[in-house]
């Protein structure tokens, strides 16, 4: 069976949230087209030649592959690798600009690779540059009396004409990033003169230290960029600017990439069984997993510092300087391979540990639940973080069998309404999210989805279970960054009128449907990875079941509530690449008999938020530092230190906002007391109780448990009439 997925990803970043179908297609590589027998065809040529004819013959809606396509790939890649603008001049941009409309050439094999060679030796030579200028303006003290701004946003930026303007771009950022920390060492000096054994320092010796400070991190930073980001991961970066063109959510995964990408999915992976944290001496070991590999070998212990890690026999890499997600890349891997640590030991000495990756199960991303008391009712919470599902094992973790468990688990605590939290949920498996939804309604369609020819599949993705496993009042939290299953999820719960959709204005608006297409030869017997990664292809579009599209309006609550981040552009109406919203025909389904007065209760909620002072407080705030978020940044340390008060005064103030007026009354389900309270692993027991704590705050909770508790009355009142 096919299994279909979703993915969506923050406009700028590379996080991914969500995903793809794995077909099990693997893209054989066509002949190259170079005429020139003395050219050599490279792996990434015949790379680039396989994402192209993919992207033309098989996207949902393929962009033509020309020099106005090249043009796009050009602009973007170059604005990808330096985005502030603060490291290419404008004549290397000049000097780049015969490969302008060759890049489509290059995908076509008409011409070689050429550009992204070219882009990766300049970007060489502008890090070393960079190097040189940010150590000669942190080695003398900056003026803070002087009235001047700096602009941080790239897009409102010109190339620089020369390097003096690039040595004053630099002089202003390096200012500004050492005028945050001399602005707290003075806040702090404030705060704690007069104390006991507080040392007192002049400002000119706070200057030095901020200076100092922001010298370690641009060090650290550019050592992590000379060692990670190398040539072949900048061309990994070209190949996905290419894929973006067609649409956000087409990506290219090489292949350790996409071994991150099937462990969010599954909520396994391969590793050592251990915990590292990044400090002053390097990558440490934090903690170790009973059981692991790491524990196994009895030569790792808390503390040992990670100096190199090894692929089996292969050479091993130095990761100092790495950051912890770059030395977690290396040190996780396919299953039953060997990976070696060379650790550095407390009392100096050096040592070198092999182990074989085994399984670790990251059980914090699947669904949990708590109880919620209100008044005499007890109220269901289940978090959702991910549509997950582990298509490499039937028996593995799939979040709709692992929901129907909390919801069991609920009802035998005798809840009397259910509240599902899906925000932030980025998405995850077409397959998962039918059958979750059937565990809400008798039976019927979940979803449509449309082919690239036009054709609509209404058939497929249905709930033909009669049966229900929950029928009580229900809803379901949203916000910006909650997309595609998700948005499905909660569609088709306002479709059915099944319950009530609460959060921010929209959510995120992703509709299309991906699948994954590996290329090269697989490298592990366990899964479909492959030597040379895959791409994910944007090849369907889903609608919910009364036609409309979630692509770019996403889904509107019925209840909205303000949010922290609803004035910041982040949602996929936010991307210019994105697909347009468009509508089909609706279908035939039975809305769900109405014993809840979801309309009335609606009415009213909306009219409460509209009219209180306290929301209408927040919404002008928000949109507040939405637009201060904007603006060029003081870097006269009055005017810098006047504006960071009314800034951090406005966050108290919506942090106070956004809390429960009173706390909630939030406890363990009594099925998961152990796993809560007497956790093998006492640090996670530990971060157990800190997510309960954390709901006890949640002002965006206490609203939904407190219409839900409306629901149950109503309910209750219907029956008795």
């Amino acid at each position: 069976m096919q299994k279909f997925t979703h993915f969506m990803k923050s406009r700028k970043g590379l996080l991914l949230l969500a995903v793809v179908l794995f077909g099990g297609l693997f893209f054989a590589f066509r002949t190259s087209g170079i005429g020139s027998k003395d050219i050599l065809v490279t792996q990434k040529q015949r790379l680039l030649a396989a994402v192209g004819t993919i992207l033309e013959q098989q996207h949902y809606s393929p962009k033509n592959i020309n020099d106005d396509f090249s043009r796009q790939v050009f602009k973007k890649y170059l604005a990808d690798l330096d985005g502030d603008k603060s490291h290419f001049l404008q004549s290397d941009i000049t000097a780049l600009k015969k490969y302008e409309t060759t890049i489509d050439d290059e995908i076509h094999e008409t011409t070689p690779i050429q550009f992204a060679p070219a882009v990766s030796a300049l970007y060489d030579q502008r890090i070393k540059d960079v190097i040189g200028i940010y150590r000669s303006v942190l080695s003398k003290p900056f003026d803070f009396s002087k009235d001047e701004t700096v602009e941080m946003d790239g897009d409102k930026l010109p190339y620089m004409k020369d390097e003096a303007e690039r040595a004053e771009r630099w002089r202003k950022k390096l200012k500004y990033y050492t005028l945050e920390r001399y602005a707290d060492l003075l806040e702090q000096r404030e705060k704690n003169k007069g104390q006991k054994d507080f040392v007192v320092k002049q400002d000119s010796t706070l200057e030095r230290e901020a200076r100092e400070r922001v010298l370690k991190i641009m060090n650290e930073t550019y050592e992590r960029i000379q060692k990670t980001f190398k040539e072949e991961e900048r061309f990994n970066s070209f190949i996905n600017v290419i894929t973006n063109q067609m649409d956000p959510h087409s990506d290219y995964f090489p292949p350790v990439e996409k071994r991150s990408f099937d462990e969010k999915m599954s909520g396994k992976f391969y590793g050592i069984g251990a915990t590292l944290q990044k400090d002053d001496y390097g990558i440490k070991i934090a903690s170790i997993v009973t059981g692991g590999a790491a524990w196994k070998s009895g030569e790792v212990v808390v503390n040992d510092v990670i100096t190199k890690v090894a692929q089996g026999k292969e050479e091993p890499v130095d990761v100092t300087g790495f950051e912890t997600t770059d030395a977690v890349k290396l040190i996780r891997g396919n299953k039953g391979t060997e990976v070696r640590l060379t650790i550095k030991k407390q009392d100096g000495s050096y040592k070198q540990v092999s182990m074989i990756r085994e399984e670790v199960v990251q059980d914090e991303g699947y669904a949990r639940s708590a109880v919620i008391q209100n008044g005499n009712d007890k109220i269901g919470y289940i978090y959702l973080p991910d549509f997950y599902s582990d298509f490499e094992d039937v028996n593995g973790h799939h979040c709709s069998e692992d929901v129907a468990q909390e919801v069991i688990k609920l009802k035998a605590e005798n809840v009397k309404g259910i509240v599902i939290d899906v925000r932030n949920n980025g998405g995850g498996s077409l397959y998962e999210v039918v059958k979750m939804v059937g565990l809400f309604i008798k039976s019927g369609p979940v979803v449509q989805v449309k082919e690239r020819s036009g054709r609509v599949d209404q058939n497929t993705w249905r709930d033909n279970d009669e049966s229900i496993l929950y029928d009580g009042p229900l809803a379901v939290m949203v916000n910006e960054f909650s997309a595609s299953a998700s948005e499905i999820f909660a569609g088709a719960i306002q479709d059915y009128k099944r319950g009530i959709i609460i959060g921010s204005s929209s959510t995120y608006g992703k509709g299309t449907v991906q699948r994954q297409v590996p290329f090269g030869n697989r490298n592990d017997l366990y899964s479909g990875r492959t030597d040379m990664g895959a791409m994910t292809l944007t090849f369907q579009k889903f609608y919910r079941v009364n036609g409309g599209s979630t692509q770019l309006k996403g889904i509107t609550p019925d209840v909205v509530l303000p949010d922290a981040l609803e004035y910041y552009k982040g949602r996929e109406k936010d991307n210019p690449g994105a697909l347009p919203y468009d509508e089909i025909p609706k279908m035939n389904y039975q809305t769900w008999n109405d014993s809840f007065g979801l309309d009335n209760l609606v009415k009213k909620e909306n009219e409460k938020i509209q009219g209180d002072a306290s929301y209408n407080l927040l919404k002008s705030n928000l949109q507040w530092l939405a637009k201060n978020a904007e603006m060029p940044v003081d870097l006269q340390l009055q005017k810098y230190k006047a504006r960071q008060k009314q800034i951090m005064a406005t966050v108290n103030q919506n942090n106070t906002l956004l809390k429960a007026k009173e706390e909630l009354n939030v406890s363990a389900l009594v099925a998961d007391n152990d796993k809560f309270y007497k956790n093998p692993d006492p640090s996670k027991g530990e971060r157990y109780q800190a997510w309960l704590k954390f709901l006890k705050t949640d002002m965006h909770i206490d609203e939904t448990v407190k219409m839900v508790g409306q629901m149950v009355h109503t309910q209750v009142q219907t029956v008795a009439k």
